[in-house]
């Protein structure tokens, strides 16, 4: 009875709290307060809810003999959109704040949309190695799967909401042997994540820069045996967020070694969203929250997008950066320096990707892969002079300049001409003609860049 009186008491003081400061007050300077008392347990539900039925789904062996029925069913409403005149662009009706990308994609309400309820993982063929799943397939589900069957992706999937097309697969480890290295001095660290990133013994190369010449270079391994007392389960919701476990490395002279569960590994930075969470929850990752509360974290981002409102958003586009750069690995240093001097947010996230010649892409090399680095900047500008528009477009120009590529899912200010200097798109317009679709969809173009939706 007295925790009931004491719940009430506390839930009054909260209300009146609420209306003295004002509801935008809250929800700008003290937005953890909604997000802990509602976005965190919404968001467990909605977990609960998608892991349950993609459980239920695959053991019954459902999705296959549903697919079919679906796609007649896309096909159907785009008939009636042919026979209504076609009067407008299509799009899918996938609402804007249920995608990862922290952009709103206003022309949903403008489009025609149609609706794709495709879920659902299809067939994990172990013969060819591949999976197959329906594109709304997220990467937390499909690990899940994949790992409780022996089998794994041959890509990181950091994030949980991240969504996959059909895909490569191969047999699953237990663990993953990591090696933390500290590292001084830009020149060396961009040598040593270049070095590692091209040895052909680590299966898993990753850096994080905690300041301009401060970083830990981790090489990862996948392996059945691991020391016991090296075993370290990073995915519990009462250990410390990834990034801040790492960072205690930077003081270390020798390089350490922990072993992963595999699945931990993989999604090793869901729990903090990279250090995002930090902003929101600035005492998340403290250890009494963490033991308590842990087990609800990460809120989901789009809940976090579907609340955020007008004025929030517009001041984390002010605020707030959000890019991952694909920029050579000779380049790599050169962008640190400006990212450095023009924008300033760490901790820097280093990725190495090798960069096939393929359609889309203008590829410095031709016909030959280049091994490239994913720069990820997450955070709010240090940088005295940060503008948001303006210092967009200055890394966009950078970009361009040095055969580098801005991933999408980010605010993009490039013009039409800018965009496609960057990006090959002869492919895509040559089948945009042959396929006769330029009134039916939107050029990509349209849809992500502020340039032509301003």
């Amino acid at each position: 009875m007295e925790s009931v009186i004491y719940l009430a008491v506390l839930a009054a003081l909260l209300l009146v709290w609420i209306r003295t400061k004002g509801v935008e007050y809250i929800i700008i300077h003290h937005r953890w307060v909604f997000v802990c008392l509602f976005l965190l347990p919404l968001s467990v539900v909605f977990d609960v809810y998608y892991y349950l039925r993609a459980w239920l789904v695959f053991k019954l062996c459902s999705a296959p003999k549903q697919h079919d029925q679906r796609v007649k069913d896309i096909q159907r409403q785009v008939r009636k959109w042919k026979n209504e005149g076609n009067r407008t662009y299509m799009c899918t009706g996938r609402p804007g704040w249920l995608t990862v990308s922290l952009r709103v994609g206003k022309y949903k309400k403008t489009h025609k949309n149609i609706m794709i309820n495709l879920m659902d993982i299809l067939e994990v063929d172990t013969e060819q190695q591949i999976v197959r799943v329906e594109p709304l397939v997220n990467m937390g589900q499909l690990t899940a799967l994949l790992n409780s069957i022996g089998w794994t992706l041959p890509v990181v999937p950091e994030l949980d909401d991240l969504t996959v097309a059909e895909i490569k697969i191969i047999p699953a480890k237990k663990y993953v042997r990591l090696q933390y290295q500290s590292v001084h001095g830009l020149k060396k660290i961009c040598e040593t994540f270049s070095r590692e990133s091209q040895s052909k013994e680590n299966h898993f190369v990753e850096g994080l820069l905690y300041s301009l010449d401060e970083a830990v270079i981790m090489t990862g391994v996948l392996t059945d045996v691991a020391e016991p007392d090296k075993i370290n389960r990073i995915g519990y919701y009462y250990k410390p967020w990834f990034f801040k476990h790492v960072e205690k490395y930077l003081r270390e002279t020798q390089n350490a070694v922990e072993y992963i569960p595999l699945r931990h590994y993989y999604h090793r930075h869901t729990r903090s969203i990279f250090w995002e969470l930090q902003d929101i929850i600035p005492f998340g990752n403290n250890p009494l929250f963490r033991y308590v509360f842990g087990w609800m974290v990460p809120p989901k981002i789009s809940l976090l997008k579907l609340t955020q409102g007008e004025t929030i958003r517009k001041l984390y586009e002010q605020h707030h950066v959000v890019q991952d750069m694909l920029v050579p690995m000779k380049s790599l240093e050169k962008l640190i320096l400006f990212l450095h001097s023009e924008i300033k947010v760490y901790p820097l996230w280093l990725c190495p990707f090798n960069l096939p010649s393929l359609p889309g892409m203008v590829h410095p090399k031709g016909n030959e892969p280049e091994l490239y680095a994913d720069v990820g900047a997450y955070g709010e500008p240090r940088a005295k002079q940060f503008e948001a528009v303006a210092s967009t477009r200055q890394l966009e120009k950078f970009l361009r300049n040095s055969h580098s590529f801005q991933m999408l899912y980010a605010d993009c200010y490039l013009t039409r001409e800018e965009f496609w200097e960057m990006f090959d798109g002869s492919l895509y317009h040559k089948l945009r003609e042959q396929l006769n679709s330029k009134d039916a969809f939107p050029e990509v173009y349209d849809k992500i860049c502020k340039a032509a939706r301003h």
